[in-house]
C-alpha cells in the first residue's frame, strides 16, 4: 500500500480541479449581477433558488469538463508525456494510480447529466432558447478532446460555453419566460458585456496549451499552439488581450455600461505581463508558469470586477 497516497477527498478535489471552479462561479455572478441591477421584474423578488440552481449547473458543467479531460488525456497517453505545472497538465491522479479511468468517466458523465437536468428545467420554466446553450455546452464537453481540439476549435468553443454563454444563459434563466421573443431575452449591453469573459476563458486555455504542445501533438490534438507554433500563437494571445480590454473600454464610451465598468481594466497590467512573457519567453517553462499565474489572476480578477461594477 502506498503510504504517501493522499486521502479520497484530496484525490477527487485535485481530479475535479476544485481550485479552478471559481471561474464558473464568477461567470454566473456577472449574469446574476446584471439580473439584480437591471431587470425590473426581479426588483424585490430576486429568485434565489433559481440563482443557486444556475450556479450548480455551471459548476457541475465545469467539473464535467475537467473530469473528461482527465480521462481522455490518460487513455490517449498524453498524461504520460505532459510536463505538469500548477495550471496545466492535469492532476496526475490517474497516472499515479490513485484513481481508475472507469470511475473518472462515470463521474464526468454523472456531473454532465446533473447539469443537463438543470438546463432542461430552465428550458421549460424560463425560455426554450436555453436548450441551445445546454446542447452546445454538452456537445462541447463531450467532443472537445476527440474533435474540437483536433480542428483548432477548442479555444473558441471553450470561450463560448465556459464564458459568454454562462453569462447570457444565467440572465435568461433568471429573467425570461417562455412567451417572450428570442430577440428580447438578452439586452445589447449584456450581450457585449459577455464578450470579454468569453475571450478570457479562451485565452486561459490557449496559454495553458503552451507547456503541453508537444505532448498534445502526440495525442492527435491540433489546437492553435500546435497548428501555428508558439510564436504565432503568442501573437494570437496578445490580440485577445487587446480585444478583451478594448471591449471593456468601449462599453461605457458607447453608453452601454456605466463608467464603473472601467474598474475591470485594473488587471490589464497583469495581463500585459503575461503577453510579454508569451511572446518573448514562450519556450522557458519557469517564465511560462508565471504567465499562466498572471492569466489566471487576470481572468478571475476581471470577471469579479465586472460583476462588482454592475452592482455599483
Amino acid at each position: 500500500m502506498d503510504k504517501q497516497k493522499p486521502g479520497l477527498l484530496s484525490i477527487w478535489s485535485a481530479q475535479i480541479r476544485a481550485n479552478f471552479l471559481l471561474l464558473a462561479v464568477l461567470l454566473v455572478c456577472i449574469g446574476l449581477a446584471y439580473t439584480y441591477k437591471f431587470n425590473p421584474s426581479s426588483s424585490g423578488s430576486f429568485n434565489w433558488l433559481h440563482a443557486i440552481l444556475v450556479m450548480a449547473g455551471a459548476v457541475f458543467s465545469h467539473i464535467s469538463v475537467n473530469l473528461f479531460n482527465e480521462y481522455f488525456d490518460f487513455i490517449s497517453g498524453v498524461d504520460f508525456k505532459t510536463k505538469r505545472t500548477p495550471f496545466s497538465g492535469g492532476s496526475g491522479m490517474l497516472v499515479r494510480g490513485y484513481t481508475k479511468p472507469g470511475p473518472v468517466l462515470a463521474a464526468a458523465v454523472s456531473f454532465l447529466l446533473a447539469a443537463l437536468v438543470i438546463g432542461i428545467y430552465f428550458t421549460i420554466v424560463s425560455h426554450p432558447v436555453i436548450a441551445f446553450f445546454v446542447i452546445t455546452g454538452g456537445l462541447t464537453i463531450v467532443l472537445y478532446n476527440g474533435l474540437l481540439s483536433r480542428l483548432m476549435l477548442g479555444e473558441l468553443f471553450a470561450g463560448l460555453t465556459l464564458g459568454t454563454f454562462v453569462v447570457i444563459g444565467t440572465y435568461i434563466a433568471m429573467t425570461a419566460n417562455p412567451g417572450i421573443p428570442v430577440s428580447e431575452t438578452v439586452p445589447l449591453g449584456l450581450l457585449l458585456l459577455s464578450i470579454p469573459p468569453g475571450i478570457l476563458t479562451s485565452l486561459l486555455l490557449l496559454l495553458n496549451e503552451f507547456p503541453d504542445a508537444e505532448a498534445d501533438k502526440t495525442g492527435g490534438r491540433k489546437h492553435i499552439v500546435v497548428r501555428l507554433g508558439k510564436r504565432k500563437a503568442a501573437y494570437v494571445y496578445v490580440a485577445g488581450i487587446f480585444l478583451t480590454f478594448g471591449t471593456i473600454l468601449f462599453l461605457p464610451i458607447a453608453g452601454l455600461a456605466s463608467g464603473w465598468i472601467f474598474i475591470a481594466l485594473l488587471p490589464l497590467p497583469i495581463a500585459m505581463r503575461s503577453a510579454v512573457i508569451a511572446v518573448r519567453h514562450n519556450r522557458t517553462p519557469s517564465l511560462m508558469v508565471t504567465a499562466q499565474a498572471n492569466i489566471v489572476a487576470t481572468v478571475l480578477g476581471t470577471d469579479f470586477l465586472l460583476a462588482l461594477a454592475i452592482l455599483i
